[in-house]
């Protein structure tokens, strides 16, 4: 299926979408959100994409294959907990930073541990869906 009106819009709205993901991930730190509805919200913006366009396109416009993000998502998710640990405090104890990020706040391993998740979610889903349209 073809629709030039379906292809131009993703292309303004990839971005778009994308951007959300990320104010739902950093609003969810402290707020409804965080990194599972973000992830899943960018799994739906690269999977509207691979609707407009096809498979190949929105791999192109990932630019990393899905199971990298999990694999990174796996990485920053565990070494979250682990750096509490390495403090001398339980496994996947919320560290933070006493100094505020400009437009974050605090920093801490709570929000590593989002970012984790939402690569996690974002390239299992995206693994799902690019292998369900690519059987057809």
């Amino acid at each position: 299926m073809t629709s030039l009106i379906l292809s131009t819009a993703t292309r303004y709205l990839l971005p778009l979408l994308l951007l959300f993901s990320i104010f739902l991930l950093l609003r969810g730190h402290n707020e409804p959100g965080g990194g599972f509805a973000g992830g899943l919200m960018a799994a739906a913006a690269f999977a509207l994409y691979a609707i407009a366009h096809n498979v190949a396109e929105a791999k192109k416009a990932l630019y990393l294959h899905p199971r990298t993000l999990i694999a990174v998502g796996l990485l920053a998710a565990v070494s979250s907990g682990l750096i509490g640990l390495l403090a001398g405090y339980p496994f996947m104890t919320g560290l933070w930073s006493s100094q505020n990020v400009p437009m974050l706040g605090k920093v801490g391993t709570p929000l590593l541990f989002d970012m984790g998740v939402y690569l996690v979610v974002l390239g299992i889903t995206l693994l799902i869906i690019f292998s369900l349209a690519e059987e057809e």
